[in-house]
Parts: C-alpha cells; structure tokens; sequence
C-alpha cells in the first residue's frame, strides 16, 4: 500500500515531492524540469512534466517566491475598472508581462488615496517582483511606501523631470492646450471645460484648456464646469443641458472624456441642438464609439495600448537589472478632429 504524503492527506494539494517521487527523480531536478533550466536532459523533463499533468500538478508561488526571494507576480494599481481607457491599458500590460512569465495583480484605488495608500501596504507585503502605479498625486506616505520598498516601479499616465523615478505616458496638459487652440482655430470663442471626476489628470487638462484661452484673451472662470461625479454618459447629457442654458450662449464644449462627449451628442440629437452649427463639442481619449457617433466625436488619441506595452517592457527591464534607456518616456498623443466641430 502506497504511504500517503503527509503534507498532502493535510491540504489535499499535490506538491513538488509527489510529482518527484511519481517521475523517480529529485525534487531539485523536478523543479528544474519544470521551470525550464536547461541543464536538465530533455528526457527527464517530458518525462517530468507528463507526470504533472497527469497528476494535476500546480506550483505554489508563495513557496517558490519564499525559496527565491522573488516572486513572479506584479501589482497594479489603477483608480477604476469601470472605464474603458483602464481596461485597454491593463490587456496591454498583462499581456507583456505573461509573455515573460508574470502574473498582474490588480488593485483598484477609485481615485481614493487614502485607499490606494492601504492597496500599496498590502501589495507590497506579498513581495511584488515589481509594480505599476497610475500618476503621481498620491499621499506622502504611500510615496514613502514605494521609495523604500526597493521593489522596482513604472509610473503610468504620465510623465517626469524626474531622473529617480520611471514613467511612460505623455502630456496630458498639452494635449488639452492644443485640442482648445484647435477649437479656437474653428473660430470658437466662448469655449467651455466640461469635467468630471476630476482627478489629478483632468485637472491638467483643465490647466491646458485655461492656459490656451488665457493666451487668446477669453478665458473666463465661468465657462469652467467642474463635477466631481464619475464620468459616464448619463452625467455628459445632463452636463449638456445645463451648459447650454448659460449666459451669454456659449459655442464650444471641451469635455474632459469621450463618454461624457459622447451623452453630449446625444443628447444634443434629441434636443434638436445642431453641433457643431450652433455648438461644437470635443473630447479626449478617443474611446470606443467615438467615431460612430452623429456626428463623428473630435476628440484626442491617446496611446493607451502603447503607454501599457511600453511600461511593461520598461519594467521587465528593471526587474532584470537591464539597462533602461530613458527614465521617462513621452508616447504623445493626437488630435482627431471630426465632424463634430
């Protein structure tokens, strides 16, 4: 009669020392089979690997990471799942690091730093092999979290000046400047900043948005509209309607998201208000949609696909010890002016 592992009888898992000991190997050249090392004869290691599958064998990453000092796994943090422009940024990312053997672990802050701060302390005590963080608002302490965890770090969203840290994005001030020069090169005069959520990067667009107008001489605190509520579609329509119930008439809207541009129209179209005849609207990010709406959204293109693969590579890296060839790396952006304004 076969003596049953005693780990096993305990935890009902199959571990590294059964697959062994149905291979007739050691433990050490399983795991080295198993993981690739190609000191092993190729014989051994699909002899090896059979017997794992048969025996439904998964690794325990908490062990290895423990024999290692290293886990294979990275932590995200991003403020929201519910926002496309997240999730395009997130597939890109994993699919980089599972390339090269990682696993993502996500955390989700909603824009809460108090929150994101408690995400980091408890990423950081399963022992990231790396992590990605969204921007660069975030309380003193958490800043402190990540300086002194020693885990390597690629800053999202954005770039830096910076030659101690690493990041991969692009202006956000910039883009929002030059969409707004765009808007008054249409001959737009009385152009409105429709926000909402307003988290550290919408108010650098929000910096652009004044900066063109106070160059142009018709910046005016009156036709900023801020609202803290998540962007939606929903919030973009009723934005709209309130909008264009100012004093004197307004004939540009500049909203901070595509999805809040995209309520706009269409609430636009079951009011009868002709865009961009007498208003024409803009957005930013270039989501899904955009360019199916009526009319055609302008908007801008953010290279959100780019920001993910790049800063994936650019981690890799560092969790290597390679050389990095620039610290902070600007994807730009572009404008995509449609029939909207």
């Amino acid at each position: 009669m076969k003596k049953e592992n005693p780990r096993q009888r305990a935890t009902g898992r199959i571990t590294l020392a059964d697959v062994a000991a149905a291979a007739g190997v050691s433990a050490m050249t399983a795991s080295r089979a198993l993981s690739g090392k190609r000191a092993v004869d190729p014989v051994l290691v699909e002899r090896v690997r059979a017997v794992a599958e048969k025996l439904g064998y998964v690794p325990d990453p908490a062990a290895r990471a423990l024999a290692s000092h290293r886990s294979n796994h990275v932590a995200v943090l991003i403020p929201l799942l519910s926002n496309e422009l997240f999730v395009t940024l997130l597939e890109a990312v994993q699919l980089g690091l599972r390339r090269e053997g990682f696993q993502t672990f996500i955390s989700v802050t909603h824009y809460n730093p108090a929150e994101e701060e408690q995400l980091l302390r408890e990423q950081l005590m399963h022992r990231p092999a790396g992590l990605l963080v969204t921007g660069f608002d975030r309380t003193p302490a958490a800043q402190k979290l990540i300086e002194s965890s020693g885990v390597p770090c690629v800053y999202l969203m954005e770039t830096s000046t910076r030659t101690d840290v690493y990041s991969v994005g692009f202006s956000q001030e910039d883009a929002a400047y030059d969409m707004t020069r765009h808007l008054l090169a249409k001959g737009r005069k009385r152009i409105a900043f429709a926000a909402a959520q307003l988290d550290p990067r919408t108010l650098q667009r929000l910096n652009g948005w004044r900066k063109a107008l106070t160059e142009a001489g018709l910046y005016a605190p009156t036709l900023e509209w801020m609202n803290p509520a998540p962007s939606s579609m929903e919030l973009g329509g009723v934005m709209f309607e309130q909008i264009m119930g100012q004093q004197p008439p307004l004939d540009a809207i500049f909203f901070c998201n595509d999805d809040l541009a995209q309520g706009a129209l269409l609430t636009a179209n079951r009011l009868g208000v002709e865009v961009p005849a007498r208003v024409a609207i803009a957005g930013f990010n270039d989501l899904r949609g955009s360019d199916l709406m009526n009319p055609p959204l302008t908007t801008v293109h953010t290279p959100l696909d780019k920001v993910g693969e790049a800063s994936a590579t650019m981690l890799l890296k560092l969790m290597r010890e390679e050389p990095v060839e620039t610290h902070s790396l600007d994807l730009g952006y572009s404008l995509v002016p449609r029939q909207s304004t």
